[in-house]
């Protein structure tokens, strides 16, 4: 999980309003907001998945974030948290894991499984090493999108 908290010279309520017209569910979003207390507010954004083979496209982040109100009337904190979907972590751990267990298999069944395992645990790692590019990269186009919505 990855955060990021930087300010922002706007009220709260013109950055909620700000979030809620740029994250809007027409525009491919699924965004949640929680505004009952009043003294922040949370909020949840990630792309919507709508057809198979965007399951493999898409970004798998998901955003959390908190405006929390400062002493200043014309001033924001703003936290935002960015963690990856729990089933492209899920598809990792299976490959892994699959790959050990053929490799142990194969050693206690003296079969020649260990080239099988190999594969699948190579592409573990490889999925695993791409999938963390791919967050970092994720990570940086959503910083990019959240500051120009609130700078505008």
């Amino acid at each position: 999980m990855k955060a990021w908290k930087f300010k922002v010279n706007s009220n709260l309520q013109v950055i909620t309003k700000k979030l809620d017209s740029a994250f809007e569910t027409n525009k491919g979003f699924d965004f949640k907001m929680d505004d009952s207390k009043s003294e922040s507010v949370t909020f949840k954004v990630r792309k919507r998945i709508l057809y198979a083979y965007q399951v493999i496209l898409r970004n798998h982040i998901i955003v959390n974030g908190k405006i929390l109100r400062t002493e200043t009337d014309n001033e924001t904190n703003v936290e935002v948290s960015f963690n990856q979907h729990f089933f492209t972590v899920f598809y990792v751990y299976m490959f892994l894991i699959l790959g050990l267990f053929i490799i142990i298999f194969g050693i206690f069944s003296s079969s020649n499984l260990y080239l099988l395992g190999g594969i699948f645990l190579a592409i573990g790692v490889a999925f695993w090493i791409g999938l963390q590019k791919k967050f970092k990269m994720d990570i940086q186009r959503y910083k990019t999108l959240i500051s120009d919505i609130l700078k505008s």
